[in-house]
């Protein structure tokens, strides 16, 4: 129901937003406006989720070289703006509004049985990791925040974390950077935006 309120209340808006963050990356650089990218959904279904292109139309690592974000990209990501198009993942219910954010295959693959339950619900454009440190964060600690969530989901929680969500993104907390050590989330060979 959330979800569902959420799209009917932000949906003209958001179109509208999107159409101008989509002109702004076709004029100011080459390639695609979107990036697509395979992760892992509710029960382990994986689906394509769609974000803005923010990098250089090539093959890029999944930690983001800040020498390969775009000038438009720096604003898309520093707003989540990036992230806008994930409304058409919700509404197409492989996303919800709230849960954890969707993993990446490989990630998935280095679960053990505890973190599988991230699983357990759909992931979510915002979610308590997200409020909590968002990318700064280690993995194996907003997969915690994430498990605390399927523990304890509720309306009120999900209107709570919404609130909060907007705090976050205004002040840009934890936007930036993604800790490059970080066991479960290491790789030499994933492409990522």
């Amino acid at each position: 129901m959330l979800d569902l309120a959420v799209l009917a209340v932000v949906g003209l808006p958001a179109a509208l937003v999107g159409a101008v963050c989509a002109l702004a990356i076709k004029l100011t650089s080459k390639g695609p406006v979107f990036f697509r990218q395979l992760r892992v959904g509710m029960g382990g279904e994986p689906f394509e989720v769609y974000k803005f292109r923010t990098m250089v139309d090539d093959v890029n690592p999944v930690f983001p070289d800040p020498a390969r974000i775009t000038p438009v990209g720096r604003v898309l990501r520093r707003l989540s703006l990036d992230e806008l198009p994930q409304l058409l993942n919700v509404a197409r219910a492989e996303m919800s509004v709230i849960g954890p954010r969707p993993t990446l295959p490989y990630q998935v693959a280095r679960y053990d049985e505890r973190q599988a339950h991230r699983l357990d619900v759909r992931p979510g454009l915002t979610g308590l990791a997200q409020i909590r440190g968002r990318n700064a964060l280690d993995w194996s600690v907003r997969i915690d925040h994430d498990l605390e969530y399927v523990r304890t989901q509720s309306l009120r929680l999900d209107l709570q974390i919404l609130w909060k969500t907007a705090a976050v993104v205004v002040s840009g907390e934890g936007a930036e950077g993604h800790p490059t050590d970080d066991p479960l989330a290491t790789t030499d060979d994933e492409p990522g935006e």
